[in-house]
């Protein structure tokens, strides 16, 4: 394993071990820590058979630290989050909105570049297919909190959902996370665009030096 994905590892596993050190809701961290449980395993079986880039595991990597952070006080109640709270003169805590944005502007990439390994996927549809995803992720992963909140303890299924007490909290979620694809998709196709120019360029100055 190069050094750098051992660094990525380190860092992701001082952060949970600080995280699961008394959490501020025994409960309501098991219940966050399904996603870590499931995504990590998952993530490092995968690079087995396909390598994403190393941008890619960087930016799993900050979301799931982002994720674990929020297990260990309740998204909620994350110190940082009344601190957006303040800056953006919101009446909640802002923390469950800025992962669920990061949801979708950290891992469209990554979604990206597996759609080009795994089905040769090029051009525009490899810039819509992780917008698609991403949302239909976000739509599932609210699904699954109501399912939740239905058997488990009121208490504990009220600290997972994080609604904090907004009616449309779900359709802000998914609209944040869509809108974080959607602005790392253009990103990504600015960079890549000019990427290629500037490649073409390069090629051409070459081309004619040497006639």
């Amino acid at each position: 394993m190069r050094t750098y994905y051992k660094i990525l590892l380190t860092l992701f596993g001082l952060v949970w071990v600080w995280a699961a050190i008394a959490p501020l809701d025994r409960m309501g961290w098991l219940l966050e820590n399904v996603l870590v449980i499931l995504g990590v395993p998952l993530v490092l079986v995968v690079g087995r058979y396909f390598r994403l880039s190393d941008v890619s595991y960087g930016l799993i990597t900050v979301f799931m630290i982002l994720h674990v952070v929020g297990s260990h006080y309740t998204y909620a109640e994350v110190p940082f989050g009344f601190r957006l709270q303040h800056w953006l003169g919101a009446n909640r805590n802002m923390y469950d909105r800025l992962v669920h944005f990061s949801f979708g502007f950290l891992l469209a990439l990554p979604v990206r570049e597996s759609f080009i390994v795994l089905a040769n996927v090029k051009g525009f549809w490899s810039y819509y297919l992780p917008l698609d995803v991403t949302l239909s992720l976000s739509a599932i992963y609210e699904i699954i909190e109501w399912g939740t909140v239905q058997v488990v303890q009121p208490g504990a299924g009220l600290a997972f959902l994080g609604t904090q007490g907004d009616d449309w909290d779900t359709q802000k979620d998914m609209g944040l996370a869509g809108l974080g694809a959607l602005l790392a998709m253009c990103i990504a196709a600015g960079f890549f665009r000019s990427y290629r120019s500037r490649a073409k360029g390069i090629v051409a100055a070459r081309t004619v030096a040497s006639v």
